[in-house]
């Protein structure tokens, strides 16, 4: 049992909370009962350490029985010490360190992809988890980040994800550029979503597609405009003044899923 705040292990783990250490280890905090469950579900063999309290191994036996199974050995600490690894103030009993899986932009399409996610200089960690969420839900194949936009394993995105980055070949730190000649050379269109764009219902969806989200504030720069082979907006039919960049996101994903499936 870990009892102490300042134990080696402690001040190791929580480390990962930052963007530098978590680059040069290639590691990350999975944190919570859901995230740590899709994990060792989908990616146990990444599993480096998992730790427990007392309450969390009672809460959670099936996390306890995964992680046996998988072969993977728990480790328990005191509540002070796994808050003190945690990136929360209220961690949930359970907390796994874990090999970051990134996928090279070279490899990242399977053959057939129909329906990919382009994140350019979006910075909140709540939007990108939540659109790696959503993309996973609408069945898209991989979500690409570019090199301004927030670390997929920030523990803030990967919470919000709650597993889906363990469902899908995500690639982070790419040029814009790069990424839109990569989807093209997969055969898909380069969509922007954009408010000033063709109205999204008379948008032509039924072929493999991409789509180019921007930043929260000041959507997509005109070099990214540029880059895409169209702009499509999301219509505001009552008095909003506009829509969050999560929940734009779900309307375009969702609606080349249904095009795609009809």
């Amino acid at each position: 049992m870990i009892e102490s705040t300042k134990n080696t292990t402690v001040k190791r783990v929580a480390r990962l909370k930052q963007r530098a250490e978590r680059e040069e280890t290639g590691l990350a905090l999975m944190e919570g009962p859901q995230v740590v469950r899709e994990l060792l579900a989908s990616a146990a063999e990444t599993v480096e350490e998992l730790y427990f309290t007392s309450d969390g191994f009672e809460r959670h036996p099936d996390l306890a029985k995964a992680a046996s199974d998988a072969g993977i050995d728990v480790e328990f600490a005191s509540d002070a010490a796994l808050a003190a690894m945690a990136d929360t103030r209220t961690p949930q009993g359970v907390l796994a360190v874990a090999h970051q899986t990134p996928v090279r932009l070279r490899d990242l399409f399977e053959e057939g992809a129909r329906l990919v996610v382009v994140l350019d200089d979006v910075r909140d960690p709540g939007n990108a988890g939540t659109i790696i969420r959503v993309a996973d839900a609408a069945g898209a194949d991989a979500v690409i980040l570019t090199g301004s936009s927030v670390d997929p394993y920030n523990p803030k995105v990967v919470r919000a994800t709650t597993g889906s980055l363990f469902h899908l070949r995500v690639a982070t730190r790419v040029p814009l550029g790069a990424a839109a000649d990569a989807v093209r050379g997969a055969g898909l269109a380069l969509l922007a979503a954009d408010m000033h764009g063709e109205p999204l219902p008379g948008a032509d969806l039924s072929g493999p597609t991409a789509w180019l989200f921007g930043n929260e504030a000041h959507g997509l720069s005109a070099a990214a405009r540029a880059l895409a082979d169209r702009t499509v907006a999301v219509p505001i039919y009552g008095a909003a003044e506009s829509l969050n960049l999560g929940t734009a996101a779900a309307v375009c994903l969702y609606a080349s899923a249904f095009r795609h499936r009809a």
